[in-house]
């Protein structure tokens, strides 16, 4: 029961740390941020499919097939949230009739 109560007081202080970290970051450092992240979450995919791999119980393979899940679709999200703040960054393209003369 004890081991309860510590796993869920690690998890809210991590929680609360993590937010109270993340919610100070200047906007600038956001992409750098969200391609490390995407690294992350890309070793949490190799993970979750080793952990499915030797899986032997429905039970085991229902939850690993979820990880691998959630963990795709975090990784794809997190690529496409990085693609659309690198766009922000390019140069806009000049207007047709505003050429150079």
């Amino acid at each position: 029961m004890i081991d309860g109560f510590l796993a869920l007081y690690i998890f809210m202080l991590a929680a609360f740390t993590g937010y109270e970290i993340i919610a100070r970051v200047p906007v600038i450092l956001h992409t750098p941020l969200m391609s490390g992240s995407n690294f992350i979450h890309g070793i949490v995919l190799v993970g979750a499919m080793i952990a499915l791999g030797h899986a032997q119980t429905p039970f085991e393979v229902g939850i690993g097939f979820i990880g691998v899940l959630l963990g795709a679709g975090n990784a794809a999200g997190g690529y496409v949230v990085t693609e659309r703040m690198l766009e922000m960054f390019k140069a806009s393209k000049p207007d047709a009739g505003k050429e150079a003369k």
